[in-house]
């Protein structure tokens, strides 16, 4: 059983699994203070981080990385410390772990993908998903290009959305206006979800839980339950499984609007080791 509704936070809540992904640790863009907002109002029994978490592509053109980013590894050790079993499962951006895959550090492990079954018994597969994407695949120089250009498109969202609050405006995300909009967006966010949905059937599993296209999404294709977190730049949302094994999305604008969500931020900038990521 799935929900599709959006699900928020009503205080400190125990559940049995949260997923989250496309965190772009590194980047200007990334909502770390909401993120470790979001991660200090539940506590899980695992924890799934569905690739691009730390964002190596960016990393290796100029170091950024503030103390909020750094406060998200806190929070998620600490998690991991109190108990939550952590999966790191490996995505494009944070290629540069996967030399490490099947590496397990007390409750933290790192893997290329990993299977998970829910409560009421269902086979999920969980994987970042650039590996059913055609052009990280195929066409690295294109995927570099493509990642250029969704840069680009943050920068002058924050201008656009500036302006936007200067006048009383909410927030208004660029890019997802053009991936519901364009037709070869819509056509290769329907393609992804296909051939995720076909990979499930080969291994026989019943659903997928994913990231990488930046596009939050409960729904069955073809028969599997197609699940993607999708990501913490501009949607800002999370999978949560309850104890009765349905699946739930989190939606950060839900928790924001109630005012149950405290957000520190900072503006400190610290060092990160480079060694890993070169």
């Amino acid at each position: 059983m799935t929900h599709v509704e959006d699900f928020s936070a009503v205080g400190k809540q125990r559940v049995r699994t949260i997923w989250i992904s496309d965190v772009h640790l590194g980047t200007r863009d990334c909502q770390a203070e909401k993120l470790a907002g979001f991660l200090k109002e539940y506590e899980c029994d695992q924890l799934y981080l569905v690739g691009d978490i730390i964002d190596g592509w960016r990393l290796r053109k100029s170091m950024y990385w503030p103390q909020s980013h750094t406060n998200v590894i806190r929070r998620i050790l600490t998690m991991s410390k109190r108990g939550t079993r952590v999966t790191y499962v490996t995505g494009n951006h944070d290629e540069f772990l996967r030399r490490y895959a099947t590496l397990n550090i007390g409750n933290i492990r790192l893997v290329d993908e990993a299977e998970h079954v829910t409560a009421d018994g269902r086979k999920l597969l969980v994987i970042h998903g650039d590996q059913f994407d055609v052009i990280t695949r195929c066409h690295r120089w294109l995927a570099f290009l493509g990642d250029y250009a969704y840069e680009f498109s943050l920068r002058l969202n924050r201008w656009l959305n500036y302006w936007r609050s200067r006048y009383g405006y909410g927030y208004w995300s660029l890019s997802g206006y053009l991936k519901h909009r364009v037709k070869k967006a819509v056509n290769f966010i329907s393609e992804f979800e296909e051939a995720l949905a076909h990979e499930c059937r080969k291994r026989d599993l019943q659903g997928v839980v994913c990231g990488h296209i930046h596009h939050a999404e409960i729904r069955e294709v073809n028969g599997i339950s197609y699940h993607n977190c999708g990501d913490w730049v501009e949607s800002c949302t999370a999978l949560i499984e309850l104890w009765d094994g349905s699946i739930a999305q989190y939606n950060w604008a839900e928790s924001e609007a109630s005012g149950e969500v405290e957000v520190e931020a900072t503006e400190e900038v610290l060092p990160l080791p480079v060694t890993l990521i070169k």
